[in-house]
């Protein structure tokens, strides 16, 4: 094999995407494998008082405390009852230059994709009055659409360092 080709390989290799996606209300979602820190299934959580019915509360994950949002309601649809395929997925990522750790709470896992970035497409223009910021894109999947969400914008660092804050004060009291 030449240089060249080695080059041409890596590059195309760069350009899949790995996708876990998830169940939310009957619709398939999708983020970035490499923003996935863990898996977890449903458990109890600490309340924390004053916060949105979104947040859940914590949970302490080996020292780290971790708040946990139930992104069913914080994408504004009704609250559901957890049962045995619930779980909470622990995403990462990089804000300020700080780790970031947050659990959203999710119906069922579905599936790990490889994408190619050319089968990505661009979120459609839904107008000013609808929320898009969370979705990185859509692809099709045998058929069916996988809403891709952006797991740096869906922690929203302005609102999320606002509940890091309360989650920081209660904890140290």
């Amino acid at each position: 094999m030449s240089n060249t080709e080695s080059i041409t390989q890596k590059a195309l290799a760069s350009s899949d995407q790995e996708v876990l996606s998830f169940i939310l209300d009957g619709e398939e979602f999708g983020v970035d494998i490499l923003s996935v820190k863990e898996i977890r299934v449903w458990s109890n959580v600490t309340d924390i008082p004053n916060t949105p019915d979104y947040l859940k509360g914590v949970i302490n994950l080996r020292g780290a405390i971790i708040p946990i949002v139930d992104l069913s309601q914080r994408f504004n649809r009704p609250a559901k009852k957890y049962d045995a395929t619930t779980v909470v997925i622990v995403l990462h990522t990089q804000i300020d230059n700080k780790e970031v750790q947050v659990g959203i709470v999710v119906d069922a896992v579905s599936d790990v994709y490889k994408l190619d970035k050319k089968d990505i497409r661009e979120t459609p223009n839904f107008g000013s009055n609808i929320d898009h910021r969370f979705i990185n894109g859509m692809a099709t999947i045998s058929n069916k659409i996988v809403i891709l969400l952006n797991a740096s914008k869906l922690l929203d660092a302005e609102h999320l360092y606002s509940i890091n804050s309360q989650v920081k004060a209660v904890t140290r009291d």
